[in-house]
């Protein structure tokens, strides 16, 4: 399962032109749509493809086989799968791969800022003797909401409720 950030408003572009199903239709074969905004697909060296928007990202499971390597029409014709791939990915996000590389790591960054606050809190309070049990309190509800949304890959909230956490024993 891989996860995109997808271009502000372009959902709602996508959508209006028939949503995510038809946009995959001008890449892909066998192009199903078991809801809005989501498709099922197959072409070439993808044997499974599915892919859906989610709180404003692109959420999709890919399954590739390895073609054969002896074979150079198999080569060719997996690097244009693979070209197709990207070109689908560029217009479904609205990021070009650089752009979907660095937002990834952004992604990635925010998760790990929100793991560290609560790794820090949680040492400072089984260090300090002082602190308030009105503050433990604020601090474990906070440790429970960060947690929450890491578990729901909301790694955007989960690192502005580590702000929140740090900020509570600056």
């Amino acid at each position: 399962m891989e996860r995109f950030d997808v271009r502000r408003g372009l959902i709602k572009e996508v959508g209006g032109s028939g949503g995510l199903a038809a946009l995959a239709k001008e890449f892909f074969d066998e192009v199903e749509s078991p809801a809005d905004n989501a498709f099922g697909a197959s072409h070439g060296v993808m044997t499974s493809i599915e892919a859906r928007y989610e709180n404003g990202a692109m959420i999709v499971d890919i399954t590739n086989v390895a073609p054969n390597f002896e074979d150079p029409e198999a080569m060719k014709s997996a690097m244009e799968d693979r070209k197709r791939w990207t070109a689908f990915l560029d217009k479904a996000t609205g990021y070009n791969s650089k752009q979907r590389g660095d937002k990834a790591k952004e992604w990635a960054k925010k998760a790990s800022k929100a793991k560290s606050a609560v790794s820090a809190a949680k040492h400072f309070m089984e260090l300090s003797e002082s602190i308030p049990e009105e503050k433990k309190e604020q601090a474990e509800s906070l440790i429970g909401e960060i947690e929450t949304l890491l578990d729901a890959n909301d790694n955007t909230k989960a690192a502005g409720r580590a702000q929140k956490l740090n900020k509570l024993f600056n």
